[in-house]
């Protein structure tokens, strides 16, 4: 979309706050300082801001809206800048944003005399796009003042949930005296006394809602309202009926009075322009279409008209475009037109930019909230929770200031009480820099995360987004560990996969003279640390298997939709199984504690030896054998209860997004079966350490034996249930696609390849099968689920190298009986994968006869571009999100590995699945960042491509996740000054953590695993794979 009047003007990207203006070099760079004040004559500005208060700014009256702009985002601390602007009402009475680009004095005519409201000025559709806290508090004081000023309007059921999320944030958890009293006193929207009982009522089912929390179900509840984020702006159409002009992320909205008649999507729209009081939308041609080719709507005068086409420009330029588009060549002679033009960071690039850069955390205050601590932590959210995706959220710092009755928060951390001894001055003395007055706690050095990773953290957990809260509760995980925790961030799956976790300086610190004492008292030998890697692996599979036997359980056990069928599969099969391994582990804990000295019945010697525990536990494993041969149908019954009732799909889809459930719950099912891979690995290697004749290996020797005749009884049910696994993951991932599960369809390889069409090159996400090849692209969507736009049937297509035909690197083209698709690969060794494993899929079609090719849920037809079909397709998506329910829109998990091989543009095949299974580690390391100086103690878990962190191997749900596709491995080299042993080091663009394992063995070990998913798979292991399939 173009508007009318091309004029040059300066450009000045939108950037970090304080950023310089353009002059050929990049505003993303976060080391560049602030532009100087000009010269001249200086005046006082007020703001309002959106807390109500007043804050003054001294600017140069020569200085441009952008500087003015810039200082109130540096006062508050405020790097998500770019949705928000200064208004103030013209001299006509009208409500106009500030421009960046104008000096100041050429917009305020009395500048002493004009006060600017600080407010919020692009929504996005899923405030999970938000990656910041900070962020989030001031939506949620927009939407406080829209609802109290009665520009968003509501049902009353929508308008008293969100007055009770408002009060949770400033009262805290609900008495029904304070209450009332609270509501009488404070206004919140127009009409408030009928609804006092429904508001009360709502607010009760808050309890333990820290003030981030209430701020994200604030939201949640907000964005799916028809006017959230909307301003109305009056006209007439060509009859003299009086509507309403709005914008909003997806297009150009009609509204009759608060009700929506019509709407343009942006890839309908050709031109916006505007003449005089007339505003015209001129629509690309459309055969279907009842409108005609140009609409013209009244407007009170020409001011209010072009008003509403620029914001309209900077909307259509923020939501749309990937960067700021550049200005045009000033005209010699003539110009013609508004000179107006969108400046600023676009949407993608505000993302992309906090994904990758780091900034130190900086506590913010909220203003209305009185509340001083949060009641109990509990691993599982209650089930009003449930209408809003939950993620595990890191855990930070703390600044507690009860005397005050206000909430600090940090913006980028949240806080927690460690439930171990005070801390140590060595451990208050390690380079942290913000104190918490109690002495007990310790805070944490914060990275930004590298998402949408987190992805944001968004987490980086799972998640898109880091909590940030302080206070203290008190809860008990399990029964287990007390925890003192000041916040529990509300999870969001979006985004991002990307986020780098926020592990910090709050974790056990342990000092050098501590680890050299510790090494010197325990064994050294390699056969005691394969041992202790069986003892931590086995915690980590028993902690799985109580995500089903006991979470789940808990969640689906009582519910009249489950069959009995279903509990029969899962409970019966697992729960025998959770208890030989509770009591499997209790015994490897003892034999390590003896082996370690750690007991006074301790003699040298005797106890120095795994073989004799893992004989005797894995014969009493055989009569549960049955029960691994079940896991197959355990799978199959929960996905055919799951079609059978919506009810018990939406309870499961549920427990997929809490914070315990870390990774897809088809896959803690099958961990049975890997387990059984894992003994086998542990006891060959304990077999080729020890010589024949030490006193443990017949024992290893006859239970490799005895595990290797299990395994291979169960491999073929082991490729067939991944598979399974697998396919079952992919369909929730993708929309537009029927029956991709169906017998006989063996999943390849999927990931991100660029797609040539006539606009270039296109980000798309490719899936291979046995049979065909699927294409889709993700739109900014609430379910974060990837839209198929078409599909290539692999029967008697052939595929050719293009690099040099179309000149794009690593191009190849793809041609089917229908059609030739040509994409583009982000390497070689991306374009080889991917070519060989076609290759090798067309081969096997050739001989399958196979499923069906046909997936689609509607043709797709040829004339339409898949540019076109993408914008259609978000449109559609995001007219469904607004007439479905909170669970359905909001409860995709935006997190797997679909959504981490799309933000780093590779891909991952099957067999690297199957290899990652392999190679599950667990156990304690040490962690440090590049710029911190302490080293800290994790509890990390490998699996699933991803790195998950924990304070101790007793949590119950991760602090943060780390994927590691685009990860390298290595060590350190001698100028990064790590004087350590056994130091690996993981790095990601500007993203470096070094990790510190406490033995050879346990370093070697860890590389391995990491750069199984970190390195593409030897040749060798891909082509057993394809023998694998052939036959």
């Amino acid at each position: 979309m173009t508007d009318p009047d091309p004029e040059p003007v300066t450009s000045r990207a939108g950037h970090r706050l304080g950023a310089p203006e353009t002059l050929g070099i990049s505003t993303l760079d976060p080391a560049h300082r602030p532009p100087a004040m000009p010269a001249g004559r200086h005046v006082t500005i007020r703001v309002h801001m959106l807390d109500d208060t007043e804050e003054l700014f001294d600017v140069s009256v020569k200085a441009s809206g952008k500087v003015l702009f810039d200082l109130v985002c540096r006062h508050m601390n405020l790097i998500e800048g770019d949705y928000f602007g200064l208004e103030y009402q013209s001299h006509q009475k009208m409500m106009v944003w500030l421009d960046p680009i104008k000096p100041i004095i050429k917009q305020l005519r009395r500048p002493k005399h004009t006060v600017l409201r600080f407010a919020v000025k692009y929504f996005p559709p899923d405030h999970a796009q938000l990656l910041e806290d900070l962020t989030r508090y001031l939506f949620a004081l927009q939407i406080k003042q829209d609802l109290s000023s009665g520009h968003l309007t509501c049902n009353d059921t929508s308008a008293a949930l969100m007055v009770s999320h408002i009060m949770q944030s400033e009262i805290g958890d609900f008495e029904e005296g304070q209450c009332r009293s609270h509501l009488l006193n404070n206004k919140y929207i127009p009409d408030q006394m009928p609804l006092i009982d429904k508001i009360m009522e709502f607010h009760s089912m808050n309890v333990g809602q820290t003030p981030a929390e209430s701020d994200f179900q604030l939201l949640e509840v907000a964005r799916r309202l028809e006017m959230y984020g909307i301003r109305l702006h009056p006209a007439k159409d060509r009859e003299g009926s009086r509507l309403s002009l709005a914008v909003a992320h997806t297009g150009v909205l009609v509204l009759q009075g608060h009700t929506k008649i019509n709407s343009f999507n942006w890839s309908k729209i050709r031109k916006l322009s505007f003449k005089r009081k007339r505003f015209l939308i001129k629509l690309r041609a459309d055969g279907n279409s009842t409108y005609q080719d140009t609409l013209e709507f009244l407007m009170a005068n020409r001011d209010c008209c072009k008003a509403f086409w620029k914001i309209c420009v900077e909307y259509h330029a923020f939501f749309r475009l990937f960067e700021e588009p550049k200005p045009k060549p000033k005209p010699v002679l003539f110009t013609r037109g508004s000179s107006f033009r969108f400046s600023g960071r676009t949407q993608k690039q505000v993302i992309d930019f906090v994904r990758e850069s780091e900034f130190k955390k900086l506590p913010f205050e909220r203003k209305h909230s009185r509340v001083q601590h949060n009641s109990r932590l509990s691993p599982l959210p209650s089930p009003h929770y449930q209408k809003v995706p939950k993620e595990s959220g890191a855990l930070g710092d703390r600044v507690d200031a009860p005397s005050q009755h206000q909430w600090k928060e940090s913006a980028l951390v949240s806080s927690q009480e460690t439930p171990e001894a005070p801390a140590s001055p060595a451990q208050q003395n390690s380079g942290n820099e913000d104190r918490s007055p109690s002495g007990k706690e310790e805070t944490r050095g914060s990275t930004r995360p590298t998402h949408l990773e987190q992805l944001a953290t968004g987490a980086l957990t799972n998640s898109p987004y880091l909590s940030t809260s302080s206070g203290h509760s008190h809860g008990l995980l399990n029964g287990q560990t007390a925890l003192e925790v000041g916040s529990h961030s509300p999870d969001v799956r979006q985004p991002s996969p990307l986020t780098s976790p926020l592990l910090n300086d709050a974790c056990s610190i342990r000092t050098d003279d501590e680890d050299e004492v510790r090494r010197k008292r325990f064994p050294t030998d390699k056969a005691y640390f394969i041992a202790k890697e069986l003892l931590t692996t086995e915690r980590t599979y028993v902690k799985d298997l109580e995500v089903v036997t006991v979470s789940f359980q808990n969640v689906v056990g009582q519910e009249e939709d489950t069959p009995d069928s279903l509990k029969k599969a899962i409970f019966s099969t697992l729960e025998p199984l959770h208890r030989f391994h509770t009591g499997f582990l209790r015994e490897l804990e003892q034999r390590l504690a003896l082996w370690e000295g750690r007991s006074n019945a301790h003699i040298k010697g005797d106890y120095q030896r795994i073989g004799d525990v893992i004989l005797n536990n894995l014969q009493g494993l055989k009569p549960l054998t049955v029960n691994l041969h079940k896991q197959g149908d355990t799978l199959t019954e929960l996905e055919k209860a799951c079609r059978a009732s919506r009810r018990l799909e939406g309870l499961c889809r549920d427990f997929e997004l809490q914070k315990v459930c870390y990774v897809p719950l088809n896959v803690f099912i099958l961990r049975p079966l890997h387990r059984l891979v894992h003994y086998k690995h542990i006891l060959e290697r304990l077999c080729k350490h020890y010589p024949a004749t030490h006193v443990d290996f017949r024992d290893c020797r006859a239970a490799l034996a005895d595990v290797s005749e299990v395994v291979e009884q169960l491999q073929g049910s082991i490729v067939k249930m991944e598979n399974f696994q697998k396919l079952l993951e992919l369909k929730k991932d993708l929309i537009g696609v029927d029956n991709l599960v169906v017998p006989g369809r063996e999943f390849i390889r999927f990931g991100c390849l660029s797609k040539l069409s006539g606009k270039g090159l296109q980000q798309r996400m490719f899936f291979l099968f046995n049979d065909i090849i699927l294409y889709s692209s993700r739109g900014m969507t609430a379910t974060n689920q990837f839209k198929v736009h078409g599909q290539l049937p692999l029967h008697g297509m052939t595929i050719r190298e293009s690099e040099d035909e179309w000149g794009v690197p690593h191009a190849f083209t793809l041609v089917s009986q229908r059609q030739s698709v040509v994409v583009a690969a982000s390497s070689l060794s991306e374009m080889e994968k991917w070519m060989e494993d076609i290759e090798m899929a067309v081969e096997m079609a050739k001989f399958n006869n196979g499923p069906s090719s046909d997936l689609m849920s509607c043709k797709l037809t040829d004339s339409k571009c898949p540019e076109e079909l993408s914008a259609e397709g978000e449109s559609e998506e995001d007219t469904m999100t607004s007439h479905t329910s909170p669970e359905r829109a909001a409860s995709h998990r935006g997190n797997t590995m679909v959504h981490v091989c799309w933000h780093r543009n590779t891909s991952v095949a099957m067999v690297d699945f199957s290899i990652a299974v392999e190679n599950q580690l667990s156990g304690n390391l040490l962690r440090k960042f590049k710029n911190s100086n302490g080293w800290q103690k994790l509890w990390v878990v490998f699996t699933n491509f991803s790195l998950f962190f924990y304070k101790s191997h007793q949590d119950d749900y991760p602090l943060a996740s780390l994927p590691l596709l685009g990860y390298s491995v290595t060590i350190p080299s001698e100028s990064e000054n790590i004087h350590k042993d056994y130091v690996f080091k993981l790095h990601f663009k500007s993203h470096i953590y070094y990790f510190r394992s406490e033995s050879e063995y346990t370093f070697e070990r860890w590389m391995e695993v990491i750069r199984s998913a970190t390195a593409p798979s030897c040749h060798s292991r891909v082509q057993n794979n394809k023998d694998h399939h052939a036959h």
